[in-house]
């Protein structure tokens, strides 16, 4: 099947995501041009499908992916694969704040640093960062992981619920309710499985395990303090 070219430019939004949508046949291969870093590009894709994105996107890229294979060549603004159920998304360069928020599946791989509370609310899924997250990341994450290569910013796994958030390098401060544990060598092997088809598995790293302390699963007057620390 040959490459579908689609051009973004200044055309309405919603006529590109349209014409991206009847484009996304069964093993279809699309390159979007002329991004311009515009907004809502790509939502709802249908498994089955690569799209590769030249240039940056604006916020809410990928949203709702159903199973398609994206690549963005550049940078990414907030929310890139909001509420994503399955599918593979890259990031070449930095993603802003939010990235795969809310998502319940797939994979979103960011090769440089994200902004703030990447994984926030997530309920299942990874999310693979080779740079910094940004501060709050994981934060209220109900499931899943995030993995972090290059250290994370203040308040790490602020209110974590079931998520996990795995750091190697510096931790700039702990969230409200974070306990950092040593992880098991199953649990180690099964992030290295997950680095592994990408080309980033290495055994020599040092890592910080991060889940709930469990103190706010259930609201206790005496432990109205750290309520109002989130």
């Amino acid at each position: 099947m040959s490459e579908v070219v689609i051009e973004v430019g200044d055309r309405p939004i919603r006529e590109v995501n349209e014409d991206i949508i009847a484009a996304c046949k069964p093993g279809a291969k699309l390159r979007i041009v002329d991004t311009l870093s515009r907004h809502n590009l790509g939502i709802g894709l249908p498994p089955d499908v690569n799209l590769h994105f030249e240039g940056s996107v604006g916020y809410y890229c990928g949203g709702l992916n159903t199973g398609a294979t994206i690549t963005i060549e550049r940078n990414a603004g907030w929310a890139v694969g909001e509420g994503m159920a399955k599918g593979h998304i890259t990031v070449d360069g930095y993603a802003g704040m939010s990235v795969g928020a809310a998502m319940i599946g797939g994979t979103i791989h960011v090769k440089g640093d994200t902004g703030p509370r990447c994984g926030v609310a997530m309920k299942g899924g990874n999310i693979i960062v080779e740079g910094t997250i940004g501060y709050q990341s994981g934060f209220m994450a109900h499931s899943g992981r995030i993995i972090a290569l290059g250290g994370a910013g203040e308040s790490c796994a602020d209110a974590l619920w079931e998520g996990e958030v795995w750091v190697c390098g510096e931790v700039k401060s702990l969230g409200v309710d974070v306990k950092v544990i040593e992880p098991t060598a199953e649990e180690v092997a099964e992030v290295d499985a997950i680095l592994d088809p990408l080309g980033l598995k290495d055994t020599s790293r040092e890592w910080r395990k991060m889940v709930s302390g469990q103190r706010l699963w259930y609201f206790e007057s005496r432990d109205a303090s750290a309520w109002l620390m989130i």
